[in-house]
């Protein structure tokens, strides 16, 4: 990590301009903690929103979108949970047992990395007052737990407040893209960095969702981030 912080942040934020923020940007996992599971599971989507940190940063350093992006793992502590959910510190995901984490002291990661981690994007959210946040994640093709294949190239999730998403599903759709509304997981459950950040301020926000083999090379990423930067700067441009 980083100055020893959860998170960093890229680029400048323009007052009222577009920021994104990515919870699940790092596999990370601090020497002190020890999660019994094989390394290589650590560079899989249990570990990390695989692809996501490449978008964000070419967002940032070519698009004027900068990001807040998390510098921890989510199976140390999940960013993206509220902090009384049963899997901010996951025993299990995707069929694998993290034994490491039984028995963990909840309160100390919570203390540790995830306040630190929603107070600091607060503060960096009341500076930017910003016109649109995304969200940005993505997700495996398939669960190895099972399930079926999931075809969607890219999903909008969304909880109460729907107005930028809904611009999102279009524009998205205008470009050829396979898009899942509220797919492959709805925010209606999961939505948890944009409940607290986003509706509770009455803060438009896409929540991004980009399948992980569309974003597995550079190449990719940054074919994304212009996509996803041009999708965002209209959207913003449509909720005036």
């Amino acid at each position: 990590m980083i100055d020893g912080q959860p998170f960093r942040q890229i680029g400048e934020p323009r007052r009222g301009g577009i920021v994104c923020v990515v919870d699940h940007a790092s596999n990370f996992v601090p020497e002190d903690i020890v999660l019994g599971i094989p390394d290589g599971l650590l560079d899989t989507h249990i570990a990390v929103d695989i692809g996501t940190i490449g978008i964000a940063a070419r967002m940032a350093r070519r698009h004027d979108i900068p990001a807040h992006v998390a510098q921890i793992s989510r199976l140390v502590i999940d960013l993206h949970r509220e902090e009384d959910h049963p899997e901010v510190v996951p025993t299990t995901s995707d069929g694998h047992l993290i034994p490491g984490n039984i028995g963990a002291d909840v309160e100390a990661r919570l203390a540790q990395y995830h306040r630190p981690y929603h107070e600091a994007l607060g503060r960096w959210l009341d500076a930017a007052s910003p016109k649109l946040i995304v969200s940005l994640h993505s997700f495996t093709p398939k669960l190895e737990s099972g399930g079926e294949d999931r075809p969607w190239e890219v999903g909008l999730l969304y909880n109460q407040d729907d107005r930028a998403a809904r611009h999102a599903i279009r524009l998205f759709g205008e470009q050829g893209v396979t898009v899942g509304d509220n797919e492959p997981y709805s925010g209606k459950q999961f939505n948890a960095t944009m409940n607290r950040h986003a509706e509770a301020h009455g803060r438009h926000y896409c929540a991004i969702e980009v399948r992980q083999d569309l974003v597995a090379t550079r190449a990719d990423q940054a074919r994304w981030a212009t996509m996803i930067a041009d999708v965002a700067g209209r959207v913003a441009l449509a909720l005036d």
